[in-house]
């Protein structure tokens, strides 16, 4: 059964799926505001009622996320998507 099948055949699933489209129009949405290569080392992470979390590659990456914080979090406002709370997280190893 191909993904896609399974993902509208199971309400679980389905939700998942909802959840995984939301946090890559997220990610697309702030891709623009995010400098050079740092594209790269994040990634997007899950969305629920309290927020979407960002993984950063690493330290560093999540110290430039966290000065770029306020803006990222101005976009998703202004285009509407409610919660607009932003997380970072670093990714474990």
């Amino acid at each position: 059964m191909p993904i896609a099948q399974a993902l509208t055949q199971h309400d679980g699933l389905a939700r998942l799926g909802v959840l995984l489209k939301e946090s890559n129009r997220r990610m697309d949405l702030i891709k623009p505001c995010l400098p050079g290569a740092l594209v790269r080392f994040v990634r997007p992470g899950p969305v629920d009622e309290e927020g979407w979390s960002l993984i950063a590659a690493n330290a560093a990456v999540a110290a430039k996320l966290r000065h770029l914080h306020p803006r990222l979090e101005d976009l998703l406002k202004e285009s509407g998507m409610q919660p607009s709370k932003v997380r970072i997280k670093v990714q474990q190893q």
